[in-house]
């Protein structure tokens, strides 16, 4: 699991992001912060908080390019 910080184009309000190993988001956030690094603190108290484990399929780069090209 990656917490990640994101802004909007409508302004400098910072949100937090809660994504598995695949890229899927896992929760978001719907409050606003004024930096980064508040962004990213109150998303990693959230994911602590949520006790979660991640079970995503992690497929490496090499075996993603090669599984593409069957179809």
């Amino acid at each position: 699991m990656q917490v990640a910080a994101f802004s909007s184009s409508a302004g400098p309000a910072w949100r937090w992001r809660i994504v598995d190993d695949e890229g899927e988001v896992i929760e978001e956030s719907a409050e606003t912060f004024p930096t980064i690094v508040r962004a990213v603190a109150q998303g990693t108290q959230r994911l602590v908080q949520m006790r979660v484990v991640d079970r995503s399929l992690v497929i490496p780069a090499i075996a993603r390019s090669r599984w593409r090209g069957r179809a």
